[in-house]
């Protein structure tokens, strides 16, 4: 049962990219204090767990509305996550911080950054195909595991970007793409391969 909450849990590091939210996190903050950046990561991390928990609950209510099956939407949702992580991979900037009067908590902190549409697909099938009550505990516990461990990521932002620099930052956030990449080509190849029924 702990390898399996440990799996869900790095799946979920994985999916929430938090050294990629970091240095956007820091491009949206340059005139925040300390403090505020301390307050605005707690605040992150909890619309993160309530959006994460929402979506992975309900995910099989929109797929019984829509007439969606879920091998359908692994493909829609791999290709959406992969094109996501080919940005992270290749360094693009995602946010410029031109509206720093505003309240990034929502927008784009939780979403689209951290809980963007492939994450976003990503929760949605693993609710569907989560049948009982285990899976769906040790998932729950994950999410909200993954979204603290993003909250303290944040929370630690000024010593992260004083320690590892611009450069280091840009490097884990590459190598986090590189995951995503492989996270959603598995998600892709096992949609293609239930739909068309070619077996294991």
């Amino acid at each position: 049962m702990l390898s399996t909450l440990f799996s869900l849990y790095l799946k979920m590091l994985v999916l929430y990219g938090p050294f990629f939210v970091l240095s956007c996190f820091i491009s949206l903050t340059p005139g925040f204090s300390d403090k505020e950046k301390q307050r605005l990561a707690w605040r992150v991390g909890l619309s993160v767990m309530i959006a994460s928990i929402l979506l992975y609950l309900f995910g099989r209510l929109i797929f019984d509305a829509f007439g969606i099956t879920i091998d359908a939407f692994r493909i829609g949702a791999g290709t959406v996550l992969f094109i996501s992580a080919l940005s992270m991979a290749q360094g693009r900037p995602v946010v410029q911080p031109d509206s720093l009067d505003q309240d990034p908590t929502i927008v784009p902190l939780t979403i689209p950054l951290t809980v963007g549409p492939g994450t976003i697909g990503a929760l949605m099938v693993m609710g569907a195909s989560h049948e009982d009550l285990t899976s769906k505990g040790l998932t729950i516990l994950a999410i909200v595991l993954g979204s603290l461990t993003t909250a303290v990521v944040l929370y630690l932002s000024a010593r992260i970007e004083r320690l590892l620099g611009k450069q280091g930052l840009q490097i884990l956030s590459r190598l986090m793409g590189l995951f995503v990449c492989a996270l959603a080509a598995q998600i892709i190849f096992t949609g293609v391969r239930n739909y068309f029924g070619l077996g294991g």
